[in-house]
This record gives structure tokens, C-alpha cells and sequence, in this order.
């Protein structure tokens, strides 16, 4: 099914998941960021942020990209300094996040690799920790590999990842609140399959 891009998206894409009400949030510019995932024998690598933004959070390993970086040399550098490891990353999606409040956007370039060099190490900033992929939230508390901590993560996270885990590439967006706690609370969202050109 196909429908009206939200702003700031574009692309050949087929409508995945929406949902949530109101008018999309205004923005002046956008601000780069990645975040890349390995995913490896039925497991996907995540980091629990120790520090600064998402703390107490599991994410991806990304972060800002410097000046002079491509995108895919950013997430390489950021994957390198937060878990201690290389891969032949390849570009699986991307995630425009707007907060309230906030007058730029996150534009969020997604990578992935289905292998990786190296041991994964503790930073100052990530704690990387393997998750299972084919287990559900209700699997057997006997598991060795817990699954992939949802409720621990972004709210909408939920909705892409899975896409990033099948190799499908996707465009999306989150419009998101800032809740009385401060946590972030999705108010609108759009997520879609990019349609091969072959």
C-alpha cells in the first residue's frame, strides 16, 4: 500500500506500519547521525548507553557524524569506539526522529553486517551484549540469550528493527513527545519498505 510521504521523507517506498494523530513536527534543518547493528548467528548486537543521550537505554553503536566523514566511514569509526569491533557495514535504512521542542532533526542513516572482526568490548560509553533474534519476550527464562529488550529501548524501535534484522531496507519517521519523567513518548509515526529498482 502506498500513501502520501510524511515530511522530510522520500523514496521509492511501499507504506510498512503508521500510526498516531496530529500534524507532523515542523524542523529547520537536519543533523547526521548513524547507528549500525551486527547481527550474527541468530543474535543481534546491542549496546546499553552508559552515558549522555539514551542512557540506561540498548541501541545500535553510532553516533554523530564529524566533519570530512561519509556516513558509512562515521558508522564504522562509532561502531570501532563504542564496541571494540570492525565490519563490512552496509546501508539498511533510514530514521528521521523529531522531538518536540526541538527545531532540527535527527536524520539517523541505519547500518547493518552479518559478520564483524574482533571481540566486543566494553566502552566508557556501551556495554555490548548479544540478543537473540528468533526468541519472543515470552520465551523460557531458561534461555541462554535473552531477547531483543524492546521495553528497553527507543519507543518505535520496535517497529524498524525487525525490518533491519530480515534485510529489508526502510525509510521511516518518529515524532515523538517528552513526557513528564522525560522519557520520549512516540506521537506519530511512518515506516516503509524501500521497492528495489531492479
Amino acid at each position: 500500500m502506498t500513501s502520501i510521504l510524511p515530511p522530510g521523507l522520500e523514496g521509492n517506498l511501499v507504506e510498512y506500519v503508521q500510526g498516531g494523530a496530529g500534524d507532523w513536527l515542523p524542523f529547520n534543518q537536519k543533523r547526521f547521525y548513524t547507528n549500525a547493528f551486527i547481527i550474527h548467528n541468530d543474535k543481534i548486537l546491542l549496546g546499553f548507553k552508559k552515558r549522555g543521550f539514551g542512557i540506561n537505554k540498548y541501541n545500535g553503536f553510532g553516533g554523530k557524524v564529524e566533519p570530512g566523514e561519509t556516513l558509512t566511514e562515521a558508522a564504522m569509526r562509532e561502531l570501532k569506539e563504542e564496541a571494540g569491533i570492525d565490519a563490512p557495514l552496509e546501508h539498511a535504512g533510514s530514521l528521521l526522529f523529531m522531538a518536540k521542542g526541538i527545531e532540527w532533526a535527527f536524520q539517523i542513516e541505519i547500518f547493518s553486517a552479518r559478520m564483524y572482526s574482533g571481540t566486543p568490548t566494553e566502552s566508557d560509553e556501551m556495554r555490548p551484549e548479544w540478543f537473540s533474534i528468533t526468541s519472543s519476550a515470552a520465551s523460557d527464562a531458561n534461555a541462554i540469550v535473552s531477547p531483543i529488550p524492546y521495553e528497553s529501548m527507543w519507543d518505535g524501535d520496535d517497529r524498524w528493527l525487525p525490518l533491519v534484522v530480515q534485510g529489508r531496507k526502510f525509510v521511516g519517521r518518529v515524532d515523538s513527545g517528552m513526557q513528564d519523567d522525560g522519557k520520549f513518548t512516540m506521537t506519530r509515526h511512518w515506516f516503509g519498505t524501500v521497492i528495489s529498482d531492479n
